[in-house]
């Protein structure tokens, strides 16, 4: 499979071998002051999980914080206050891939769908995203999924509509991404258990199968990341090192190839230390008391 390179990032990208981490931890700062495609959006403050309602004090005080330094922010619903994420963005001059979240409760998939449509409709979303993993989850069957991203183009056709999957669902359902008129497309070498020093020349085959997949409609890499700490996936060793090192790579190569890539996430979330096993409340750049983990 042939890979686009940059006129100065390698395949297996930079060699940070020779680094300190005194080194490493100003090079990261530098290419975080240097701006990013986009940010996902880390809702939920210590104490909370969804399901809890969210307020416009504490997504402002978020959003304050990370503004400086990306210029899309992505969210995840358009409910119990989700919806204020976009809406509190745009004060902030920032674009917006906003998600509703779709399930096996068609109540709240129809609350979502509706929100996202509203807010669309109001001009706060740059991209709407019809779901996330639900493919992958098994949550909901391609055909009631082709159903939701229908509905909404036809509510919204001026806006540019996508669903959010793991990179390899496009390609065995080409009928989404068909319907799609972006394919976002997740790519987490670490949880293929992918080392960190071919994390990312795996990433550069995710995005070219999403490319492949999409027969010519662009890619935007709408999660990728690395976390800080926590108990390793095969040969992916979690690490305030690696996860410094591997921001770095796909920083610049967003930068040197114009990969869109909304970096997953903002802020260390607890409440997903359950699903995602102890790695999953530590793939922030900020960490839950908003410091700066670098």
């Amino acid at each position: 499979m042939s890979l686009r390179l940059g006129k100065h990032l390698s395949l297996a990208g930079s060699d940070y071998s020779g680094q300190s981490p005194e080194q490493l931890k100003s090079q990261f700062r530098q290419t975080l002051e240097g701006g990013m495609h986009g940010l996902c959006y880390s809702a939920y403050e210590e104490g909370q999980q969804p399901g809890d309602v969210l307020t416009a004090d504490q997504i402002r005080r978020r959003m304050e914080i990370i503004a400086p330094y990306t210029k899309w922010v992505r969210s995840f619903s358009c409910i119990e206050g989700n919806e204020l994420v976009p809406q509190i963005a745009r004060e902030f001059g920032l674009k917006t891939l906003v998600g509703a979240w779709l399930g096996k409760d068609k109540a709240l998939n129809e609350q979502e769908i509706a929100g996202l449509i509203q807010l669309a409709q109001e001009g706060f979303v740059d991209i709407a995203a019809v779901g996330n993993e639900v493919l992958y989850r098994k949550d909901l069957s391609e055909a009631e999924l082709l159903d939701y991203i229908r509905r909404v183009k036809t509510a919204i056709p001026e806006v540019t509509t996508g669903y959010v999957d793991a990179y390899y669902e496009f390609t065995d359902y080409p009928d989404v991404a068909d319907a799609c008129d972006v394919i976002l497309s997740n790519c987490y070498p670490f949880w293929e258990g992918c080392q960190l020093e071919y994390s990312l020349v795996y990433m550069k085959q995710m995005y070219q199968q999403a490319l492949l997949a999409g027969k010519g409609k662009k890619v935007i890499i709408t999660e990728t990341g690395w976390p800080s700490q926590g108990k390793s996936l095969e040969g992916a060793q979690p690490s305030m090192e690696n996860a410094i090192k591997y921001f770095l790579n796909t920083q610049q190569w967003s930068k040197e190839e114009g990969i869109e890539i909304f970096y997953f996430a903002s802020f260390d979330e607890s409440w997903k230390v359950g699903p995602e096993g102890d790695v999953g409340a530590h793939w922030g750049i900020w960490d839950k008391q908003h410091q700066l983990k670098f």
